[in-house]
């Protein structure tokens, strides 16, 4: 993945390079892996009298009637830590898209006009920013209009957005604008087969099959930790997918 153009840049150009942009992906998933993996494990080191000592510890207590027991806090830090690893993780796959659109527009406008005028690195300014402020659906339309670029995880993708709609603003309960025409939502994930030995995943789509979450309207979305991981996983899927694809297409338009 060592295509790389030139940036719409008139002052100072520089250059993307396809292969830094997949190092990139990589390592701010590696940050999420490590982060919950983390998070999880406090979790499970985190005791009673531990969370008591360290609650007394101030000396205040500024609405005493609104703290929080053990059990409570326990279930109100899992929430968060849920929401966040959501946002996260779309964050990643949303910058993800971003770039792929900007190298694929500027490789795309080099091969048609030879090089990138001024007023080429404009339309490419204004493609990008248009992209940028587009809904999720609606950029995976785009890459797939201007060059015919598709995801089977798109709709996984775009699940786990509702997901986190429901979370941020129903605290987790589906309701109608999240459902499909079966009045459910539902998340496909990607996750190990069984007996696979530990490996990179991610890169490795023969030892991965597909695993669905489904929630009834009504129902509060609820993910075990194995669940938490596997959207990681699927985020990394993706992304490797994504950079696989936008190589490929570079090199066709290129007659490589």
């Amino acid at each position: 993945m060592s295509d790389q153009p030139n940036q719409p840049n008139p002052g100072k150009p520089r250059e993307l390079n396809l292969k830094t942009m997949a190092e990139q992906f990589a390592t701010g998933l590696q940050r999420h892996f490590d982060m919950l993996a983390f998070n999880l494990a406090a979790r499970e080191a985190v005791t009673d009298d531990a969370y008591a000592r360290r609650a007394r510890e101030p000396r205040m207590m500024p609405a005493a009637a609104l703290h929080l027991n053990f059990e409570q806090m326990q279930a109100y830090a899992n929430d968060l830590m849920v929401r966040q690893l959501l946002s996260d993780a779309l964050n990643l796959a949303v910058h993800c898209l971003d770039n792929a659109h900007l190298f694929l527009t500027l490789v795309k406008t080099q091969t048609e006009q030879g090089d990138l005028s001024p007023e080429a690195q404009k339309e490419a300014q204004e493609a990008q920013r248009e992209f940028t402020r587009m809904p999720i659906d609606q950029k995976f339309n785009r890459l797939e209009e201007r060059f015919g670029l598709m995801s089977d995880l798109e709709d996984t993708l775009v699940s786990l957005g509702f997901a986190l709609q429901a979370l941020a603003r129903q605290q987790g309960i589906v309701r109608e604008p999240q459902v499909d025409e079966n009045g459910a939502l539902s998340i496909e994930l990607q996750a190990a087969k069984p007996g696979v030995a530990a490996g990179d995943l991610w890169k490795q789509p023969d030892d991965l099959e597909s695993m669905e979450k489904v929630f009834q309207e009504g129902e509060k979305i609820t993910f075990s930790d194995e669940d938490l991981q596997n959207i990681l996983l699927t985020i990394g899927v993706f992304g490797r997918k994504l950079f696989t694809s936008v190589s490929r297409y570079v090199k066709e338009i290129r007659g490589q």
